[in-house]
């Protein structure tokens, strides 16, 4: 039997390392996209490739703002492995700025890493592997309206509206699902103080790590009857604070 294979996006770090490993010890094959940090993609495919010689690893450079190499992501993954049974869209670019300072460079990064390619990955995975399973990564922010992270924000919540329209009209054969992490990872120049610092304003009052993104991450894989649906983990962040 085929062992299945997944796409995941920005998968050589951080959430995108974590749900590969995670893919990789239930038996998956995965291909590894990444833009500039190749090294930590080589370094994975290698360290899997020795911890399980039996499935298949391999890295796939994409510049996601580069609508060609965009386009030849799916086809060149599929060539590869023989066929793609998940797609995570994962990979983002999360840059601060509110409305009245944005910048149309920064504009376009945020939609066209965080909007416009998994539009069109979602499309070019439709189109060639027919069934499977698609999941988004979202993020609690599209709950709210503040607008400290103007475009991004509105990036993830058209991500999320595009979930549930591929949703609806790619049943039966592909279900699409998204997730929403909120307080997960800090970022590269901050430490664990600084999450335990925005984790006290939650309702859970404690970061998350990326395990309830990965038990998410499960739940739709084991589901089959779900599809458009949004699994937040993140300690309920999206109800609000409580004062």
């Amino acid at each position: 039997m085929m062992k299945q294979t997944a796409l995941i996006t920005g998968a050589s770090k951080r959430i995108g390392k974590a749900l590969t490993e995670h893919l990789a010890e239930k038996g998956w094959n995965v291909a590894i996209h990444y833009n500039s940090s190749e090294k930590s993609a080589l370094d994975l495919v290698a360290s899997l490739s020795a911890m399980y010689p039996d499935q298949k690893f391999a890295a796939f450079k994409a510049n996601l703002e580069d609508v060609l190499e965009v386009a030849q992501l799916v086809p060149n993954v599929f060539s590869a492995f023989g066929n793609i049974d998940l797609l995570v869209n994962n990979a983002s670019v999360f840059d601060a700025s509110y409305l009245k300072e944005t910048t149309v460079e920064l504009f376009d990064s945020q939609m066209v890493v965080n909007f416009k390619a998994p539009f069109f990955l979602i499309r070019d995975f439709a189109s060639q592997c027919k069934k499977g399973n698609v999941v988004n990564l979202v993020d609690t922010r599209i709950t709210s309206n503040k607008s400290n992270f103007a475009a991004y924000s509105l990036s993830k919540k058209a991500l999320w509206e595009l979930t549930k329209m591929a949703a609806l009209e790619l049943a039966p054969n592909i279900r699409v699902n998204a997730i929403a992490p909120g307080v997960s990872l800090p970022p590269e120049d901050k430490d664990e103080n600084y999450m335990k610092k925005l984790a006290a304003c939650i309702p859970m009052k404690k970061p998350a790590g990326v395990q309830p993104i990965i038990e998410s991450l499960n739940y739709i894989l084991q589901n089959n009857h779900l599809t458009g649906q949004l699994l937040f983990a993140d300690g309920g962040e999206n109800l609000g604070q409580n004062e």
